[in-house]
């Protein structure tokens, strides 16, 4: 069975990440993204976090379902008491997303289940334990989508940097990444490709969120309302992948196995590739 045809992520392309003690920018960044992650962890200094709870809970009290199904709260690390404070101010309503920060277990997805029994939950792999632990943590019936992170993995490591001179990662951090991917689309869950922090290399940034969907990430975080756009463009095909795609499968109603299309063998592989290319075309 082909578990990645049925993978579905109700957010996205474009999940942007919003301190939790700035309110003043919420409901810009819920407007300038497909969902916002509201950030209650390394966005938000210690003596600033009850506030933010608050922030996070005025903010559930006024907001319809509509822009609450397309919020996610970014929660401190399970074992630590500012997860306790977290659970305590957020049982008072029922956040669609709750994002668990340096999820290393299953028993931290189920640690966050038992206090959010209604919310899907996004385990945040960003350490070595977490990586180690990716195929347990996607196996917990839980987890609605895995994301991975690459600096607090190099923290985590020992290193000093995710990245090459060039942007490009680093040979750990690509291992990361592939080993995220695989294990979600191993169990039928939905990845979700790391932020890229050099805000103003619009091409980098277009070229990494080519390559998370060419790949098979279902949506990638942003820490700018600038690179929204960047990463919604590399989600939707161009024309002209999107006039092939559908040339193609038109031809396809007349074969029963293998043929030539414009100069190539097709085979079912390659159908699926045009398949998905269709369908994100019609998300345009």
């Amino acid at each position: 069975m082909n578990r990645s045809d049925h993978i579905t992520f109700a957010l996205g392309p474009a999940l942007l990440f919003c301190p939790a003690d700035r309110p003043d920018r919420f409901a810009k960044a819920i407007e300038r993204s497909d969902a916002v992650i509201l950030d209650l962890e390394d966005a938000v200094a210690p003596e600033d976090k009850d506030l933010a709870r608050q922030s996070i809970a005025e903010h559930f009290r006024k907001i319809d379902s509509e822009l609450a199904s397309r919020t996610v709260v970014r929660i401190n690390p399970v074992g630590t008491p500012h997860f306790a404070a977290d659970a305590q101010t957020l049982s008072d309503f029922t956040p669609a997303y709750v994002m668990v920060a340096k999820t290393e277990s299953a028993e931290h997805i189920q640690a966050v289940h038992t206090k959010f029994p209604h919310s899907q939950i996004i385990a945040l792999c960003e350490t070595a334990a977490g990586a180690a632990a990716a195929y347990e943590i996607v196996d917990h019936p839980a987890t609605s989508a895995i994301m991975w992170g690459a600096e607090d993995l190099m923290v985590s490591l020992g290193g000093t940097s995710s990245r090459h001179a060039d942007g490009t990662y680093r040979d750990i951090a690509r291992h990361v990444r592939s080993t995220v991917l695989l294990a979600a689309a191993s169990r039928g869950k939905a990845a979700v490709d790391s932020i890229y922090a050099d805000i103003g290399n619009t091409s980098g940034l277009s070229a990494e969120a080519a390559d998370a969907v060419g790949s098979g990430f279902a949506a990638k975080a942003c820490i700018h309302p600038s690179q929204v756009s960047a990463i919604r463009q590399a989600f939707l095909p161009t024309e002209e992948e999107a006039e092939y795609a559908h040339a193609l499968l038109k031809e396809a109603e007349q074969h029963g196995g293998a043929f030539q299309f414009r100069g190539g063998m097709i085979d079912a592989p390659l159908l699926r590739h045009a398949e998905r290319i269709a369908r994100r075309a019609l998300s345009d």
